[in-house]
């Protein structure tokens, strides 16, 4: 959507860019474009985002989807974080999410109001998992690795992660995510998902890979995990 106000943004983000950054963005997230990334550097960003939320333009901003460029996507996201009304942030992030095209705008988005409504938290997460859109799902996925395999933990959790059927690169990275996640904060809940074969063959194997590189399990534990590889995709 090309408006007035999106106009402006881009201008501005362009006089904040930086090429080294736009070089290193664009190798990190292969599916975006080149030429859809500005390069605008993090933390200069959320600078540009805090002098922008005290402007009269952010509820055209976020009104202004699709967006074209990466540096929006990310200004969009950071401006949604400085939202203090989770019925705002969850509404904000319903009408975005659907427009997400990418890991890193997906993974970096964390309105920190999240933390203090855990209850609907999880009823908004459950909601994201049942979404078609892949970028939905793993941010889902993401919120309830981030929040919820601590103390608001329950089991439930794992039985519907592991039954995502969307088969998608980036929805089957972060299952695997999670579940190493999940290992080193719930190892015995989580330990049968593996020794039971409840995940697919492809997820099964990155979260035996990914927990064996945590730093967060210790040695005993990554060496039995080794055993748990299953041989061949079809296993």
């Amino acid at each position: 959507m090309n408006t007035e106000i999106e106009n402006r943004v881009i201008q501005a983000l362009r006089e904040l860019a930086d090429e080294g950054s736009r070089e290193f963005q664009s190798s990190l997230i292969p599916n975006i474009a080149k030429e859809n990334v500005i390069g605008v550097r993090t933390p200069m960003l959320r600078r540009f985002s805090a002098e922008f939320a005290k402007s009269g333009d952010v509820t055209a901003f976020l009104a202004a989807l699709p967006h074209r460029y990466l540096d929006e996507n990310n200004l969009h996201a950071f401006l949604i974080e400085r939202m203090t009304d989770f019925d705002k942030v969850k509404a904000a992030l319903d009408r975005f999410l659907p427009y997400v095209d990418n890991w890193a705008v997906c993974d970096g988005m964390n309105p920190k109001i999240l933390a203090k409504h855990p209850e609907r938290r999880v009823e908004a997460a459950m909601a994201w998992l049942s979404s078609s859109h892949v970028y939905t799902v793993r941010y889902g996925i993401v919120i309830l690795m981030k929040y919820d395999l601590g103390n608001t933990f329950r089991p439930e959790y794992l039985a519907r992660v592991a039954s995502l059927s969307l088969d998608d690169y980036y929805v089957r990275m972060a299952q695997a995510w999670y579940f190493a996640t999940a290992l080193a904060t719930q190892y015995d809940e989580t330990l049968p998902y593996l020794t039971e074969h409840r995940l697919t063959p492809w997820v099964h194997n990155k979260t035996v890979q990914k927990a064996i590189e945590s730093y967060r399990i210790p040695p005993e534990r990554k060496a039995y995990l080794k055993t748990l590889r299953r041989s061949s995709p079809h296993a």
